[in-house]
């Protein structure tokens, strides 16, 4: 059973509109005293001079559907339960609560329990007096021959839209028009990797890995269909495509949705890939990356566009003050200024020699190929991202040795080209470190001494700068006794054998005396080789193999 961070499960809404309440940075903001059962959110500030705006469904889409109440846009917000919609009795609460004579316009996703619940409470509403509105969205193109497109991300530009016109004092004909205008010029596609954890309930993994599924619903809905990739460049090309089908000539806004699951980083990805899209050329208004309309966890996205035209870009453009909208921005290329590169310190002239190459290209070949094992060994005691650190610097040299760009022929010279490029390239410790090595090395070997003993001085720098030693559990556990069997006049299977010895020594040590191993317990660190020490044993074994 997936964990989930709750205390009691049945309080979970509940609390998490209190937290919402207590962190929202505007004070506009407040709950109904109408029992824990009903939860309806409103504005503080509100004069029922307008016309009111309500919508909801269920909660698992925060910040959707209370971040959107504020001046500029929802009047109130009702919540249900997990992925459930509210109740006939708290809309119509919700209603008679905020709306005055100039009427209210319920807003409101083409799910069958909202239409069925919202629907009723505004019949309800109109036998008391009130006079009320109600739009459907179905912004989902996904699924292209449903005649029930559902309602997802696009609903928050709806929301924008409506606002914008309740706020100018206009009548509920002219809100409800506006709202339905941008209901017709909004279409929305998602994709998932996953589908998203519902407290207490198993998770489904329907998705296999490294595939994708096109049009996955909000709640976990199956989607149109499993794409066999997870490649950003070739999902945004599929979805917007499609949106580009639909959307008719002219500038759009683009919303770029957080489904619950992504990083910034990945996000941040797919925005550049939509602007960089022939669809990203026609937008003039970016709302996000962000998230708007999440389903709790799920590691997806969604795309939405709205055609524009000066009424809407005024009105995505306006000022708010809910703590769920972002705001817009303008897209722009990426700007670059002009900068002075450090002057390589090593100077050399490239040249040949077909031994140096082949070590350098064993080495590196070896460590690129154990990219995904070391990240995931390093996943289990570390940041897990030293397969990847390993694999960047590998690649650099091979790209510089096939190039011909390396002084191969002059060892003191690659030794500290070496470690040059490994701290340009390479990132994090490791980076650093074995750029400290290689450049005393290199030094030594100018010198005069021997490559055994030049690497030795090289492992010397290391540990004064980095402050590890034997049984520190780091990679020094496997470089130290490899070196010293090589200063020894040993061979390198005996090297390999002394690498292999150190790095298994690192699993049984319970503590780690540096790195980020240092802030594990015994219970986490043991049987588990240090990253760092398996690949220096992987690489003499290589060399040892040749």
């Amino acid at each position: 059973m997936y964990q989930f961070f709750v205390d009691q499960k049945q309080n979970l809404v509940n609390e998490a509109i209190d937290g919402a309440l207590m962190s929202s940075p505007y004070p506009n903001l407040a709950r109904l005293a109408l029992g824990p059962q009903t939860r309806v959110v409103v504005r503080r500030d509100w004069d029922k001079s307008q016309v009111a705006l309500i919508s909801g469904g269920g909660s698992g889409h925060e910040p959707a559907h209370i971040g959107f109440v504020g001046k500029g846009m929802l009047t109130a917000a009702v919540c249900g339960d997990i992925f459930a919609s509210p109740s006939v009795d708290a809309v119509l609460h919700a209603i008679i609560n905020v709306t005055g004579p100039a009427g209210c316009l319920l807003i409101v996703k083409n799910y069958t329990g909202d239409r069925l619940n919202f629907g009723l409470a505004a019949e309800k509403a109109r036998l008391l007096g009130y006079e009320v509105a109600m739009v459907i969205v179905r912004d989902d193109i996904a699924l292209a021959d449903n005649p029930q497109p559902r309602g997802i991300a696009g609903t928050a530009l709806v929301h924008k839209v409506a606002g914008f016109a309740a706020e100018q004092g206009r009548t509920l004909s002219d809100v409800t028009a506006a709202a339905q205008q941008a209901i017709e010029a909004t279409a929305s596609i998602g994709l998932a990797f996953s589908p998203c954890h519902v407290p207490g309930e198993v998770r489904d993994d329907r998705v296999p890995p490294g595939h994708s599924e096109l049009g996955m619903g909000i709640h976990g809905e199956p989607g149109a269909s499993t794409l066999a990739t997870q490649n950003s460049r070739r999902i945004v090309d599929e979805l917007s495509q499609r949106l580009q089908r639909v959307s008719g000539d002219g500038p759009l806004a683009l919303l770029v949705n957080n489904l619950g699951g992504f990083s910034q980083l990945e996000m941040a990805v797919l925005t550049r890939e939509v602007l960089r899209s022939t669809l990203g050329k026609r937008v003039t208004l970016l709302v996000g990356p962000a998230t708007l309309v999440s389903a709790l966890d799920m590691k997806g996205f969604s795309l939405s566009v709205l055609r524009l035209d000066p009424e809407r870009d005024a009105a995505l453009r306006a000022s708010v003050e809910a703590a769920g909208w972002p705001g817009v921005s303008i897209p722009q290329p990426p700007v670059t200024l002009a900068a002075e590169p450090i002057a390589t310190q090593t100077s050399f002239t490239p040249s040949e020699n077909a031994g140096a190459a082949a070590v350098l290209t064993t080495v590196c070949q070896t460590l690129i190929g154990l990219e995904s094992e070391l990240n995931q060994l390093d996943a289990r005691v570390g940041d897990g991202d030293t397969g990847s650190t390993f694999a960047a610097g590998s690649r650099a040299l091979l790209h510089a040795c096939e190039a011909r760009q390396l002084p191969l022929d002059n060892p003191a010279a690659l030794l500290s080209v070496v470690g040059e490029q490994l701290a340009a390239v390479m990132g994090g410790s490791s980076g650093v470190l074995l750029s400290i090595l290689f450049t005393a090395a290199g030094q030594r070997l100018q010198q005069g001494d021997p490559l055994p003993e030049a690497l030795t001085a090289g492992l010397e720098r290391l540990q004064h700068y980095g402050g590890a030693r034997v049984g520190d559990r780091t990679m020094i556990d496997a470089l130290a006794p490899a070196f010293a069997a090589l200063l020894a006049g040993e061979g390198l299977s005996v090297a390999a054998a002394a690498a292999k010895e150190g790095a298994d020594s690192t699993s049984r040590m319970q503590k780690a005396g540096a790195g980020r191993a240092s802030y594990l317990n015994a219970q986490s660190l043991d049987g588990v080789k240090d990253p760092g020490a398996w690949a220096v044993q992987q690489v003499f074994a290589a060399l040892a193999s040749r």
